[in-house]
């Protein structure tokens, strides 16, 4: 069967790239040869029958990426899809299952079910965790048992698959050689090292890569090559374990084109300002131009209970310089599992930081902020919590603030600064 890349390759404009480039406001023909170039990826599962595609790269309006899953004690598949709908409900083009504990195949399927936008796991935690169920400890997984599992998730209908595959022995004498401040903060690295450490043996998913591609192929998944040896604070950021592995995670995605498969590479965590530029062209030139989905990043290390923030701050600078997918970043990060209001101000934060990039990338981005400036103009409230990002919030800050404003908001009043000068430009001047 063709992937989405063969049949791009073959000069086919494919519905997905239609709908695409419909959703996007470009000529399906750009996004065909992005698909060709390996600068767009479309991710979706040949199984998936309730998927909207969505396309990320170069061209395209930046896209955010809202992670659940079971997690801690007394984690339900129930709590997780009320966080699926507050991410859905908040704007999220994309989600990812990143459960580590009780019925993992239900709630990936429940996910599947319930979300029309694409679908991303990290099979390794799923692997891992049987291991432990299985032998008592994670570093006894089974190479085969590890495959199985990816197999499970792509047959079950799993749009991008990330994995650690350039995570090698290379990289873990670099790390060892030159030291870190934190050594990982990569739940999937981490054991994953581990397991390699115990067994004395190279990552199977770099070992064994072509048996990866085969299940990507004949699912038509998109990869997503994760780095094990992300910086999870400011100190290790370009340091050389993250760099040789971004050498190795270009050849990877060389040999996923070569063999059909979409792929994109997933970076770091915590980057400091000065790193954020550099970071993403590396990647870019190192990895061929792939789309790059960045984990934040988060520029401080300081602000745990408002990482969203940090990370929006990260993923805005990190998208105007190339990025083209932002993982979201919770307020909880670093402190605890967050709940589904978290969830939802995760996207937003993650939203805004796309929006803004995607004002200095693509001009026809201006037009929704060009639209909101004329509603205030024209005090049209109304229109004006239509056009928000989070509609909702607008609403309630406005129904909460105005009680006393009458038509003008609720910070001015009757000294309306649009009221004041419009009278002055507009009317008397027959402006408007």
């Amino acid at each position: 069967m063709c992937t989405q890349l063969d049949r791009a390759l073959a000069g086919e404009i494919t519905p997905e790239m239609r709908r695409v480039a419909e959703k996007e406001g470009v000529d399906a023909e750009v996004v065909r040869r992005g698909v060709v170039q390996g600068s767009i990826v479309i991710p979706r599962n040949r199984r998936r029958e309730n998927l909207d595609p969505v396309g990320i790269g170069a061209g395209l309006r930046v896209k955010v990426s809202a992670s659940v899953g079971l997690a801690g004690q007394g984690a339900g598949i129930e709590e997780e899809l009320a966080k699926v709908q507050a991410a859905l409900d908040a704007g999220t083009d994309a989600l990812m299952d990143l459960s580590i504990c009780g019925d993992m195949d239900g709630a990936r399927r429940a996910v599947l079910a319930a979300a029309t936008v694409p679908v991303g796991t990290l099979p390794v935690y799923q692997a891992l965790t049987e291991a432990v169920s299985k032998y008592g400890a994670a570093v006894k997984m089974k190479v085969d048992e590890m495959f199985e599992v990816i197999e499970k998730q792509a047959a079950d209908g799993v749009d991008f698959l990330a994995v650690h595959a350039a995570t090698t022995m290379q990289t873990i004498r670099a790390a060892k050689k030159h030291g870190r401040t934190d050594y990982l903060v990569s739940h999937g690295g981490s054991h994953l090292i581990g397991w390699m450490l115990y067994n004395r043996r190279e990552n199977p998913l770099y070992e064994q890569f072509d048996r990866l591609l085969e299940i990507c192929r004949r699912h038509d998944v998109t990869l997503s090559l994760a780095d094990g040896w992300r910086p999870g604070c400011l100190a290790d950021s370009l340091d050389a374990a993250q760099v040789q592995e971004m050498v190795v995670l270009g050849e990877l995605v060389a040999r996923a084109r070569k063999a059909g498969v979409q792929v994109m590479v997933k970076g770091p965590g915590h980057v400091p300002l000065g790193h954020l530029q550099a970071t993403v062209v590396l990647e870019k030139e190192l990895c061929q131009g792939a789309p790059y989905f960045v984990f934040g990043p988060l520029v401080t290390d300081v602000a745990p209970g408002y990482d969203h923030i940090s990370a929006a701050i990260g993923g805005a600078l990190s998208a105007r310089a190339g990025a083209d997918f932002l993982c979201y970043v919770t307020a909880a990060e670093h402190l605890g599992l967050p709940g589904a209001e978290q969830v939802r101000e995760g996207v937003v934060a993650a939203r805004i930081a796309a929006h803004a990039a995607d004002l200095a990338r693509e001009p026809r981005a201006r037009q929704w902020d060009l639209e909101m400036s004329r509603a205030r103009k024209a005090l049209d409230w109304e229109k004006q919590i239509a056009l928000a990002l989070d509609p909702a919030r607008a609403a309630a800050l406005r129904r909460e603030r105005s009680r006393d404003s009458g038509e003008a908001c609720a910070m001015c009043g009757k000294y309306c600064a649009m009221q004041v000068v419009g009278r002055y430009l507009g009317r008397e001047q027959g402006v408007c």
